[in-house]
């Protein structure tokens, strides 16, 4: 009777889980006003969707979605298309992309965020990416913030294209130590050419690094650079950096060459006052010495002149 009772309650807490998650997922078939085929392709692209498609098959491994007006990527629908390896979102309304978003998707190569609302992308948005190959993230006109993090788990990363976005500064802190990354588009933002991203502006001079668009990316700032190509401002920033690091050791070598002078005077006058002193000194005792013979001599005289003279 007990093991009977055990077994209800589990039951009925298999049905209320059942009732709390949205099962649409497990279902077998093909979203409405989508096109699915036989290669586990689901094309959903230009339907005026509002909200992410639901029934999509499970071993679904191309998902196209773009030019609708979805604002949200649902992590718990994406988290049950684990074989996805092909994710086109662009054009679309989002705004924001949590870290969750893409939690389970860790054999996605491609994905396609260009043409949304981004504002910001955060340090975990694209960890769980371990196989990402190529990301597209263009045209987010209010993109204005990569976190240096941000492509931290991304090691197979090929190609990454962050062209049209608002960008001023870009950290490459991490992109400079991924293994494969050969091909990196930067054009369109209205980049920073001071100290803070003269790394960037560096490494798109380096030789052996493919920049496709390096003649379209151009600095915004500061006002003496602005116009000028991003890859042929590293010498010049150099040379308008570089004299206020010479000043400073200059400054410094001031310094030092100065306290050394001042030490050199003092001892110098520590000397000569030591000799001056010690000169005294000896004057002195050959004063008295000489004092003394001379009184001795004298009395000596004396002496031997009464002698004689008795």
């Amino acid at each position: 009777m007990r093991l009977v009772q055990q077994r209800s309650v589990q039951y009925l807490r298999f049905i209320i889980i059942l009732n709390l998650i949205d099962v649409t997922p497990f279902t077998v078939g093909c979203p409405d006003r989508c096109v699915c085929n036989d290669h586990l392709v689901v094309q959903c692209a230009e339907q005026n969707l509002t909200v992410f498609p639901s029934n999509i098959p499970l071993l679904t491994r191309k998902l196209i979605i773009s030019n609708n007006r979805l604002v949200e990527l649902p992590p718990l629908m994406l988290f049950y298309l684990s074989d996805l390896v092909h994710l086109d979102c662009s054009n679309n309304s989002l705004t924001w992309i949590s870290d969750a978003t893409f939690g389970n998707l860790r054999k996605l190569a491609y994905l396609d965020i260009s043409f949304n609302n981004l504002i910001r992308i955060e340090s975990r948005t694209f960890l769980p990416l371990v196989s990402l190959v190529m990301l597209r993230m263009t045209d987010n006109y209010g993109l204005s913030m990569i976190h240096p993090l941000a492509f931290k788990g991304n090691e197979n990363l090929q190609l990454l294209d962050v062209s049209q976005n608002n960008l001023t500064v870009l950290d490459i802190s991490i992109l400079s130590n991924l293994p494969d990354l050969c091909y990196i588009a930067i054009s369109g933002n209205p980049w920073n050419c001071g100290c803070e991203n003269e790394e960037l502006c560096i490494w798109a001079n380096k030789e052996g690094f493919r920049f496709p668009d390096k003649e379209q990316a151009f600095c915004r700032s500061p006002p003496s650079m602005q116009e000028q190509r991003i890859d042929q401002v590293s010498l010049q920033m150099r040379s308008i950096h570089k004299p206020g690091l010479t000043f400073g050791y200059l400054f410094l070598i001031f310094c030092s060459m100065a306290q050394i002078s001042v030490t050199m005077l003092l001892v110098t006058h520590f000397v000569m006052e030591l000799s001056n002193c010690c000169h005294n000194l000896y004057s002195e005792d050959c004063d008295d010495d000489s004092s003394d013979g001379s009184n001795q001599d004298n009395g000596d005289f004396n002496s031997l002149l009464s002698v004689k003279s008795s």
